[in-house]
């Protein structure tokens, strides 16, 4: 699969000049957005990672692009006044590590393209489209195999031609040195020298695939009447067509699984791969990397990963973590601590449970009295106790722990990757999360983060579960690259997207943005007139728990399916002895999204209120 592309945008655009300003063509405006970002969005939403932007005219705009999106960065042809696009890719070729997709900047096309380009078996492969009737088309002559043999503008070409050509292409990295090698032998004749050109000169010793869709939506921007076909025609046949693709939207405020894009669900689908072949042994040590770098330096933590979920990722740290000589206190202020406790009880460890109440952080007093005199060898607690939506203060337990020496054992489940926090900085030795929490991921996969050395330690602890055993995952993953038993395959490909957008967003604007939701949402609330059982200042603004109303018609059920009607999901509460409600504001969901939320909410209980009353 594709990981990387090239954006050539070295070119000066003389045939809009005068019509947008001294812009470069990738910054026309199109619906608020350059069209070159379109461009970056759309690769990134099919698994790009890698954007290389060959630049010239204005250097400094596409300079900017790569600091707003992680995975981008440019390099400028200094001779762009005097070179064809072929001397802005010999000068991106420098960064190119792999086959990788090219484009030309000022494109507009339907997302389809991209998407066929990245799965297809060829290895190299030019896009082609039917007629356009644009007046600049470029003709695709096809050779007796049907591959690559001339293209130009004559139009004597267009009877004989395969296609018109889009200037979206799929290259490898022979074909690329083998353009570069001649367009370095034609330099003094051919100063001006076009990529197509360099292409076809040495397609007869690398054959390139011809794709043709008949009815593409495309248009290359020139000059003025290219742009304004693209904006009156060519947009709208786009629009339509990438909407008929996209799935319909669920916006679950449940505490997981999340809500996710569209393209973290497209990434599953993939060909079959065997979890055996190469392929997906580089995928999993990507993943494992990935999910550690988020956290941690990966010289000095290292991630187990599991197929099951959140439970599974504890349950092997519970199980893992804690030898036969070993004393083990665990923190319940939650279902989640106590269900630690019940793993320790399943696997007759000797532990203590520090009971606290649910609805407030724990006491660091009275856990640090705990650990004076219990002689504690571990300690396990959660992060992010989404029971009722209690933040327990990590930092300042990681610091406790530092001070007695003691091993950390911390469910992060609903904590990793949507609250900023490093593992080092925060004193914790193995934390468990998963792939559908605010990853934003799809359901499917476990993972355990441990600190290195204490992960090797555990090579002299009983093994008690076969399967979550964590160092015999470890293990054997080291050895062999794989995993021990078959993982779900596309979840960990959805994984890799939903890393790359985590990348892209950033861990703190993913927690902005989640404060900024949950803000309107408790402000909504105080608006109809709910309490909340956990003070604000102890909250960790993902899960919401709200007292239900004392009215004795309310019926969360019949609530529940009044917003699963108007495509919203919430979830009961889950604290024993209190009649709860919970909402969550974790995964994909956008500021507007919550907006029609709470006015679907105001109006329930409006109409409630109405109706009892």
């Amino acid at each position: 699969m594709i990981r990387e592309a090239v954006i050539l945008a070295g070119g000066m655009g003389t045939r809009l000049k005068g019509s947008q300003g001294e812009i470069p063509k990738g910054f026309i405006i199109l619906e608020s957005l350059p069209i070159v970002e379109w461009s970056i969005r759309k690769l990134i939403s099919v698994g790009i990672e890698h954007i290389v932007i060959g630049t010239g005219y204005h250097h400094e705009f596409y300079d900017d692009l790569s600091k707003k999106y992680h995975g981008v960065e440019t390099i400028q042809n200094t001779e762009y006044a005097n070179t064809g696009s072929m001397g802005t890719l010999e000068v991106a070729a420098k960064k190119v590590t792999q086959d990788f997709l090219l484009l030309e900047s000022d494109l507009i096309y339907d997302l389809s393209g991209l998407r066929i380009l990245v799965h297809h078996p060829e290895a190299n492969v030019l896009l082609l489209s039917g007629e356009t009737a644009s007046g600049d088309e470029v003709y695709v002559q096809p050779d007796a195999d049907g591959n690559l043999l001339a293209l130009g503008k004559d139009k004597e070409r267009k009877s004989t031609a395969a296609g018109e050509l889009v200037g979206i292409s799929k290259i490898s990295v022979r074909l690329l040195k083998a353009m570069c090698g001649y367009a370095a032998e034609h330099h003094t004749d051919i100063p001006k020298m076009e990529y197509e050109s360099a292409m076809q000169a040495v397609a007869k010793d690398n054959p390139v695939s011809l794709l043709k869709i008949e009815h593409y939506a495309w248009r290359e921007i020139d000059d003025v009447s290219h742009l304004n076909m693209a904006k009156s025609v060519i947009l709208p046949r786009i629009h339509e067509s990438e909407s008929l693709l996209s799935v319909p939207r669920e916006v679950l405020l449940n505490p997981g699984p999340a809500t996710t894009t569209d393209s973290v669900k497209y990434a599953q689908v993939v060909p079959d791969i065997c979890h055996r072949e190469k392929e997906f042994s580089e995928l999993l040590a990507y993943t494992q990397r990935e999910l550690t770098a988020l956290v941690a330096d990966p010289a000095k933590y290292e991630t187990v990963l599991f197929g099951g979920s959140g439970t599974a990722a504890d349950e092997a740290m519970i199980s893992s973590c804690v030898g036969d000589e070993d004393h083990l206190l665990i923190v319940d202020n939650g279902a989640y601590g106590a269900r630690m406790a019940k793993m320790a009880s399943v696997y007759h460890l000797d532990f203590d449970v520090l009971k606290a109440d649910p609805c407030r952080q724990v006491s660091l007093d009275a856990l640090e009295d705990a650990l004076k005199k219990g002689h504690y060898t571990h300690l396990a607690y959660v992060f992010h106790e989404t029971t009722t939506g209690v933040m327990n203060p990590a930092k300042e337990i990681g610091n406790l722990c530092r001070k007695y020496g003691i091993t950390t054992i911390v469910d992060a489940v609903s904590a990793y990757a949507g609250i900023p926090f490093g593992l080092d900085d925060f004193n914790i030795d193995f934390m468990s999360s998963t792939s559908n929490k605010n990853i934003q991921g799809m359901a499917g996969l476990a993972f355990v983060i441990c600190k290195k050395d204490k992960l090797l330690e555990l090579k002299n602890k009983p093994m008690r579960c076969y399967y979550l055993n964590i160092y015999d995952q470890y293990q054997y993953f080291q050895k062999t690259g794989q995993l021990r038993f078959t993982p779900p395959v596309q979840t960990f490909y959805a994984l890799r997207q939903a890393i790359t957008e985590t990348k892209i967003e950033t861990i703190p604007a993913r927690y902005k943005r989640y404060s900024e939701v949950w803000s309107l949402l408790v402000a909504a609330s105080k608006r109809i007139g709910l309490r909340m059982p956990v003070p604000e200042e102890e909250q960790a603004h993902l899960v919401t728990t709200f007292l239900n109303p004392d009215w004795d018609q309310f019926d969360f059920d019949t609530m529940h399916d009044f917003f699963l009607k108007h495509h919203f999901t919430i979830y009961p509460g889950k604290v024993s002895d209190l009649p709860t409600f919970r909402i969550a504001n974790i995964g994909d969901i956008k500021v507007e999204e919550m907006k029609r939320f709470i006015s679907l909410f105001e109006e329930y209980f409006r109409d409630f209120t109405k109706q009892t009353h």
